[in-house]
């Protein structure tokens, strides 16, 4: 298991009004696989620790630390570390941590990743590892999220969508022009993709939940469903 190490903050993007992505320089960082995650451990001046987990956006092959934060309402770090934390600063990071919710290009399979809201960062990792290799293995992102303004990572997605397939699926309120109404994930957003792709959902618990339910219906076997939630 690893240790502690020191992690100081060299940059913050805004992704969504409460979403951002927080890049780290971390010391002989030992490298990780997409899909995994850190714990983050913060220590205040009297000495109190508090610790969370969020997961990893940056590829394997990199030695950043891109750490994707959803500051919740009333969270005790979340908050912190989505716009309080200075560059500059340092906190400590324990990590790599999970190897089940992990996919390489080493994995020949046809990928579907299935995002809810900021479960796209763990996904991100996955897809930038997969733009990056030289697979021809088919890859579909769906990526459900209430309103355009939610979406992270909005540009590199567009650009991505070259290479590989992305949907954007809106429940409560879609773009002008979009073929599909706003609304939550159905069979009809699963049809004419590869019945032997493995599939990774990552989002809140009810999201995962109706999702894998979906997958499950349409034919996909449990053992190709990969799930990680949160709230």
């Amino acid at each position: 298991m690893y240790g502690w190490r020191r992690a100081r903050l060299t940059e913050r993007t805004k992704q969504t009004a409460t979403g951002r992505t927080l890049e780290f320089e971390v010391p002989q960082w030992p490298g990780h696989l997409p899909g995994q995650h850190v714990d983050v451990r913060l220590t205040a001046d009297n000495g109190y620790q508090a610790v969370r987990s969020y997961s990893l956006a940056s590829p394997a092959d990199t030695d950043r630390v891109e750490l994707g934060v959803q500051a919740t309402l009333g969270g005790e770090v979340s908050p912190y570390l989505a716009d309080d934390l200075p560059v500059g600063a340092e906190v400590e990071i324990k990590g790599p941590l999970g190897g089940w919710f992990v996919w390489t290009p080493r994995d020949r399979i046809p990928l579907l990743l299935i995002a809810g809201g900021s479960g796209i960062v763990p996904l991100m990792a996955m897809l930038r590892a997969r733009l990056a290799s030289v697979s021809d293995d088919p890859c579909t992102l769906l990526y459900s999220v209430r309103s355009p303004d939610e979406v992270w990572y909005s540009m590199e997605l567009d650009a991505a969508d070259d290479v590989v397939r992305v949907r954007r699926l809106y429940t409560r309120a879609a773009p002008d022009g979009s073929e599909r109404p706003a609304g939550r994930m159905t069979p009809l957003d699963l049809t004419a993709l590869p019945s032997s792709a493995r599939c990774y959902v990552c989002g809140p618990t009810g999201f995962v939940e109706h999702t894998g339910a979906l997958l499950l219906t349409a034919g996909y076997a449990s053992d190709q469903i990969r799930t990680e939630r949160f709230g």
